[in-house]
């Protein structure tokens, strides 16, 4: 994104707003309301008393924003992962605002897989003594170990093996402290994973990855819970970009989004991307997809 890229600022004006239970509610550039902001009626943080909100309630706000801009139509509608989940919603919420559907490394439904691998990816927060069932915002002490393994889990299959076996081989992470000797020592791969997870957990709130995870896993496409019916609500022409390795989003749950969208006549346009880093091609690997996504944002809407 930027002049002269295929998300041409020359040409388009651009809108990303952060969402509802953002995970870096610590970041004091990010815009949030969740778990960790202070409920009005109380002037404490609300913690698990916040409702729980799904993806369409992140759809409903930015489109009470775009409400609030003036925008009534949508040249296109982009994101990845949960990004392309409310391109999705958006899409099929709202048919007569949207031009255009980009939806990069993203199903149009929640399946078993992945509702399961949300759950193991909160799991170590939950275990954690210091999460306190969510109560945790007056103590010194979050869940901060939770947290940061939590992030560690995701970041390990967000990635794809290859990644690992090409990164890292077997090197120990000290050449000095072998893990065959010493319970303590680490191998490389899993402290490379626990340093970017300390990073993340840095910025980023307990609960507020607690509620994320539940809104991608309640996750379908529409307002009536029925895939088959919210993704055929999609007039715009549709460009999937995917990743045949993705362990988060299978390709074949991606093919069987695009039929159920196709099934009424509206274009699919699908793209894989290459590389060895799975879920996380669709981002590390997004330029591959630069003249598919010119040329789709360039082309007249039938």
């Amino acid at each position: 994104m930027g002049p002269g890229k295929p998300l041409d600022t020359n040409r388009y004006f651009v809108v990303s707003s952060d969402t509802l239970d953002n995970l870096n509610a610590g970041d004091s550039r990010v815009t949030t309301t969740g778990p960790a902001s202070l409920n009005p009626a109380t002037g404490e943080p609300w913690g698990t008393t916040f409702p729980l909100v799904g993806i369409g309630d992140f759809v409903n706000v930015q489109k009470a924003l775009m409400d609030e801009l003036g925008i009534q139509r949508l040249h296109a509608v982009m994101g990845a992962s949960m990004g392309a989940l409310q391109a999705y919603e958006w899409a099929s919420a709202y048919p007569d605002r949207v031009d255009r559907l980009i939806a990069v490394i993203g199903a149009g439904v929640a399946d078993p897989w992945l509702i399961a691998s949300l759950d193991a990816w909160a799991a170590p927060i939950r275990l954690d003594p210091n999460w306190r069932d969510g109560d945790y915002y007056d103590d010194d002490r979050p869940p901060i170990d939770g947290l940061r393994e939590s992030l560690k889990l995701i970041t390990l299959q967000a990635n794809h093996w290859r990644w690992a076996d090409a990164t890292f081989d077997r090197d120990w992470a000290d050449p000095l402290a072998s893990p065959e000797a010493d319970l303590a020592a680490d191998f490389e791969v899993v402290a490379t994973l626990d340093e970017i997870a300390a990073a993340r957990a840095s910025k980023a709130d307990a609960n507020h990855l607690l509620y994320l995870v539940r809104a991608n896993q309640n996750f379908v496409t529409g307002t009536e819970g029925d895939a088959e019916s919210g993704l055929a609500a999609i007039k715009a022409p549709t460009l999937l970009l995917y990743s045949e390795d993705d362990l988060v989003f299978p390709a074949e749950n991606v093919l069987d989004t695009a039929r159920m969208i196709q099934a009424d006549g509206t274009p699919v346009t699908l793209h894989t991307l290459k590389g060895d880093r799975g879920h996380l091609d669709g981002v590390v690997s997004i330029e591959q997809a630069a003249d598919q996504l010119r040329g789709f944002l360039e082309a007249p809407v039938r």
